[in-house]
């Protein structure tokens, strides 16, 4: 083909693709549904909550229950604690350890219905659920927590570090500095406690999974302390499992993106809440219950044996 026919080829093939440009661009109009049920989708109601956020208020609730999903043993009889585990991912990671086999002590800040809501979720799955409350920014707290759950079931299998602080702020100018202490001293001091009480109680095949997120891997404006902690955190992760590999210890984090639960209606004003995930290629957010299989995976050596150290993203598409 000569130079002049290339061309002409070119151009032809460039107006077509202006002809198909014309008819506008395709557009995603509903929210994409891919599980056993119909998940909601923005616009949700306009909402506000004080911290550290009630789901019972959520509305629409969230789902953390996962109906169709089948336990298999996978977990059978291993003890987990989960810090945030009142609601949100920490309540449906909870209820899938135990339909999988598995004891679960809760840790929760403030929020007693909801603690007791996610315990007699996991006693109808069959397993009992130890209930601790108290800050985890505290290192004695922590240190006590793993020791109780150790006296309570003889033993520890699984750290599931889940609970945060986050409210947004537009401007670093007005980011005091208490309130990015508090993130801080929350999402990684708290780690950092709880990994360090748990591991002297971890036998090879142990895990340890960190909840991370999106705003640690892309950064987000209006969320600079809270991406500073959850990069951390994913750096926490790497670091940690090169050191706990010798010991047979897995560490790997699960780094969800948008996530229906009371951390965001306590962030967010209310106008936000209700577009909260409209922006993510799915045209809407995660329920838990679309989160807590990862941490199922991570957790089960039938499941990951061979993977320590990584990030994994749900994210929605992005």
């Amino acid at each position: 083909m000569t130079k002049s026919a290339t061309a002409a080829k070119q151009r032809a093939i460039q107006n077509e693709v202006a002809e198909d440009d014309a008819k506008g661009k395709p557009k995603a109009e509903t929210a994409m549904q891919a599980g056993g049920r119909t998940y909601p989708a923005p616009p949700f109601p306009k909402q506000h909550q004080k911290k550290p956020g009630d789901e019972a208020k959520l509305s629409p609730p969230a789902l953390y229950d996962a109906p169709f999903y089948l336990g298999s043993n996978k977990l059978l009889d291993k003890v987990a604690i989960i810090t945030g585990g009142d609601s949100g991912i920490g309540r449906s990671v909870a209820v899938l350890f135990a339909r999988e086999g598995a004891d679960v002590v809760i840790l929760h800040l403030d929020e007693d219905k909801d603690a007791k809501e996610t315990s007699e979720a996991v006693a109808r799955e069959g397993r009992r659920c130890l209930v601790l409350k108290g800050d985890v920014k505290n290192s004695t707290f922590c240190r006590k927590a793993v020791q109780q759950a150790v006296s309570e079931f003889g033993k520890l299998d699984v750290l599931v570090n889940n609970a945060a602080f986050q409210v947004h702020s537009y401007d670093i100018e007005d980011l005091s500095e208490e309130h990015f202490d508090e993130t801080l001293k929350t999402n990684l001091y708290g780690y950092f406690h709880m990994a360090k009480a748990a591991v002297p109680h971890l036998r090879p095949g142990a895990a340890i999974i960190n909840t991370g997120s999106i705003t640690g891997i892309d950064g987000q404006k209006n969320l600079l302390d809270y991406s500073m902690t959850k990069g951390g955190i994913h750096a926490f992760t790497r670091a940690l499992a090169s050191q706990l590999v010798a010991k047979g210890i897995r560490v790997n984090a699960v780094a969800p993106g948008p996530v229906w639960r009371p951390l965001n209606p306590s962030d967010k004003e209310a106008e936000d809440v209700s577009k909260f995930g409209a922006n993510v290629p799915m045209k809407r957010p995660a329920q838990p219950e679309e989160i807590a299989p990862a941490y199922v995976f991570l957790a089960s050596a039938h499941c990951s044996s061979y993977i320590t150290g990584e990030i994994l993203p749900i994210i929605g598409g992005y």
